[in-house]
């Protein structure tokens, strides 16, 4: 097992705490994946695994395959829900070899590392990993605010999960070990993920009842909608006054319909 070397900043010693981050395996298919994706995570310091729908866990070949990682394995957290997986974090980010026709903000492994180390240092942040067949669906990359592209050769471009997961827990330690003393997150005070996404909801209720989201663009409006407020990233007040507009908007849609008008 590589080590980490404090003097010259090599990897020669036990890796220091990694920031609030979990790694989020969606819908795993192979239980050995799950297994290879703990041990790709403890050589590297993560610690929190989460795991979405997998089809088979707890299994034996998991455990086999975590080779000295199992205590991951007997921690981990399952959720039948991705959002209630993701409901406390400020910060989202998925993984994805696909081109996507709304604009997320996109990264690279490397400087993705640098930006979850330096916002993740005091607040909870998540890494998405889909299914190995078909990876993150559109529904699921929604919940995210950034994603994240593994580069690889032109000619084969196939990563195994676990393998992806090793790509950027080694990146995410290297950026850990150049981070001596991170910047206080801008994090700190964003809204979580489930105060977002019930603002979502209740902005997409609103919209339906005033005529502006219809089929077929809905789901591609409120898409660009979610881009637009990630980025401002709202606190949880700023989140309740969205709310409290949107409720007045709709007390006031039901007065103006009992006079006979309409919103």
């Amino acid at each position: 097992m590589a080590e980490y070397r404090e003097e010259d900043g090599s990897l020669h010693g036990k890796a220091p705490l990694a920031p609030d981050l979990r790694i989020v395996l969606v819908e795993t298919s192979h239980p050995g994946n799950i297994g290879s994706a703990a041990r790709a995570m403890k050589v590297m310091g993560l610690e929190r695994l989460v795991l979405v729908r997998p089809h088979r866990f707890p299994d034996a070949q998991a455990t086999a395959l975590a080779s000295g990682a199992e205590d991951l394995l007997e921690r981990a957290e399952v959720y039948d829900d991705l959002a209630a997986a993701l409901a406390d974090c400020r910060r989202v980010y998925g993984t994805t070899a696909r081109d996507r026709h709304i604009a997320w903000p996109q990264l690279t492994a490397r400087p993705a590392a640098a930006e979850i180390v330096a916002l993740g240092a005091s607040a909870p942040v998540a890494i998405l990993f889909g299914n190995e067949r078909v990876g993150l669906s559109n529904r699921e990359l929604d919940l995210c605010q950034c994603l994240i592209q593994i580069p690889t050769a032109e000619a084969y471009r196939s990563l195994n999960l676990a393998q992806a997961v090793q790509i950027l827990a080694y990146e995410l330690l290297l950026a850990q070990r150049e981070t001596r003393h991170p910047a206080p997150s801008v994090l700190e005070t964003a809204a979580p993920r489930a105060a977002m996404e019930g603002f979502y909801g209740h902005l997409a209720q609103v919209l339906r009842q005033a005529g502006f989201l219809q089929a077929p663009r809905e789901t591609h409006m409120m898409r660009r909608l979610r881009r637009l407020f990630d980025r401002a990233r709202p606190d949880l007040n700023e989140v309740y006054i969205l709310r409290g507009i949107l409720t007045e908007v709709e007390r006031w849609a039901q007065m103006d319909k009992g006079d006979g008008h309409r919103l």
